[in-house]
C-alpha cells in the first residue's frame, strides 16, 4: 500500500493521529481483558493501525491487545497473546502473509483470522480462505465490514467481502482439482504415479490388476496429452493433487 492509499483508508475510518509515522517494526501490546474478543492488528502503516484501533476499540466488546507492522512480529504476538482474531495485512516486510496463515492455524489454532487487504482479486481470496483465514475484508470497505467479519470469525464463522464472493461464485476454482474430465479412479493413479510409484505397487495399493493401471495410465496420457512420467507430476503439482 503507498502513502496515499494509507492517508485514504485513515481517513475513511476517522482517525487523525498527530503525526505519521511509518516504522514497520512498531509493536504496541496491553493487557487483554478476556471477557472480550480480543485483536491483534497486522499492517505495516502506523496510520492504518491508528485508524483500526479507533474503529475497533469504540466497538462495545471489542478490545486490541497488540499491534505489529511485519510478519514476524505479528507470528510471534499472535503466539504471545493469543488474541480472539488477527486482523492481518497480507504485503508486509518480512515474509508472505499468506504462507504466515497455516502456520498460525497450526500453533494457535484458537485464534480467527481476518485478512484485511487492498487485493481485490477473487482468486486471493479463495486461497487465503483455503489457508485457514475465516475473513477477507476489503480496506476500502473497512470501515462497514471489518467489526462483522471480526465477530463473526471470532464466533467461528466466516465473512467474505459481498462483491468479492459475487465475483467467485461467477469464476471457476481452479485449484479445486484437474479440469481435463479425469474419473476419480484416475485421478488416485496420477497421485500414485506422481508420488513415484511403479504400475504393480499402484495395483497394489489400489487392488486392481496391473494390466488395469496401465489402462488408466494411458487414459491419463491421453486426456492431459502428457506421456513423460515428468510431465505427468508437473500437472499433478500445479493442480494441488500432490503435495511433495
Amino acid at each position: 500500500m503507498t502513502r496515499i492509499e494509507a492517508e485514504r483508508l485513515c481517513r475513511s475510518l476517522n482517525c487523525m493521529p498527530q503525526r505519521t509515522e511509518w516504522n514497520t517494526s512498531t509493536v504496541r501490546a496491553e493487557r487483554a481483558d478476556r471477557d472480550q474478543i480480543t485483536i491483534v492488528i497486522a499492517d505495516d502503516h502506523t496510520v492504518v493501525r491508528h485508524g483500526l484501533r479507533m474503529l475497533i476499540d469504540y466497538e462495545e466488546g471489542l478490545q486490541v491487545i497488540a499491534e505489529a507492522g511485519t510478519v514476524p512480529d505479528a507470528e510471534r504476538l499472535t503466539r504471545a497473546h493469543r488474541p480472539s482474531v488477527l486482523v492481518l495485512d497480507l504485503n508486509m516486510p518480512g515474509g508472505s502473509g499468506l504462507e504466515a496463515i497455516p502456520r498460525l492455524r497450526t500453533t494457535v489454532p484458537d485464534t480467527a483470522i481476518v485478512v484485511l487487504t487492498m487485493q481485490d482479486d477473487p482468486a486471493f481470496a479463495r486461497k487465503a480462505l483455503q489457508a485457514g483465514a475465516l475473513g477477507f475484508v476489503l480496506k476500502e470497505a473497512a470501515d462497514e465490514e471489518l467489526l462483522e467479519a471480526i465477530r463473526l470469525a471470532a464466533a467461528g464463522d466466516t465473512y467474505l467481502n459481498p462483491r468479492l464472493g459475487a465475483r467467485m461464485a461467477a469464476a471457476p476454482d481452479e485449484s479445486a482439482g484437474p479440469p481435463d474430465d479425469l474419473s476419480e479412479r484416475e485421478v488416485e493413479v496420477l497421485r500414485l504415479i506422481a508420488l513415484g510409484h511403479t504400475n504393480s505397487e499402484i495395483a497394489s495399493q489400489l487392488f486392481l490388476s496391473t494390466r488395469t493401471v496401465e489402462t488408466h495410465r494411458a487414459h491419463i496420457q491421453q486426456k492431459l496429452r502428457r506421456t513423460s512420467r515428468a510431465e505427468l507430476v508437473r500437472y499433478a503439482l500445479e493442480h494441488n493433487l500432490v503435495d511433495l
